[in-house]
């Protein structure tokens, strides 16, 4: 699946061979904030959990995976956008309903390229027979990413309890139907 470029913005499915880019990224605090509350991934983490899991989903023909976002003029990478059915990790993958996520360094926030991305990679997503709906999920004090799920008009489904290593954090979901 190729995913048609933006005004600003161009796309590629990652691999094993971006695991700079991703630990780039990662290496930020502020960026790992929601996510990791502060702590950034090392290189040996990028490699030895975040590559095999990006693998564990990754399909080219359905578009999952990570959705390496640059910008056109520059060909600087600035984030990537996910993509897999809900609860992947689960015994009972949703593959009618599929998961979609962000991570963007901080130099492109407050700029619209996460909407911009995520709203050109789930219309194309969106189109296959198969999906019925397009779900996101974030910490209830990620105010930037819940408003990414406004501007997709998703709409709010429920709070709930994010379990992690650390303990536990309020969430929300939101979803479209499609």
């Amino acid at each position: 699946m190729n995913i048609p470029r933006t005004a600003r913005l161009t796309f590629k499915l990652m691999d094993e061979h971006d695991a700079p880019l991703l630990h780039e990224l990662d290496s930020d605090p502020l960026v790992m904030q929601h996510l990791t509350r502060g702590k950034v991934s090392s290189m040996q983490t990028i490699q030895e959990v975040f590559i095999p899991r990006m693998q564990a989903y990754r399909n080219t023909e359905k578009g999952w995976g990570l959705w390496q976002v640059n910008i056109t003029q520059t060909n600087e990478f600035i984030g990537w956008v996910l993509i897999r059915p809900m609860d992947f990790f689960t015994k009972s993958p949703n593959y009618n309903d599929i998961e979609i996520g962000w991570r963007f360094k901080r130099s492109s926030w407050g700029k619209g390229f996460a909407s911009e991305a995520a709203r050109a990679i789930a219309d194309c997503i969106a189109q296959q027979p198969q999906v019925h709906a397009i779900s996101a999920t974030a910490l209830q004090d990620n105010l930037a990413s819940i408003k990414v799920m406004e501007k997709l008009a998703m709409k709010f489904i429920k709070n709930y309890t994010h379990i992690d290593d650390e303990g536990e954090l309020p969430a929300v979901l939101y979803r479209k139907l499609v």
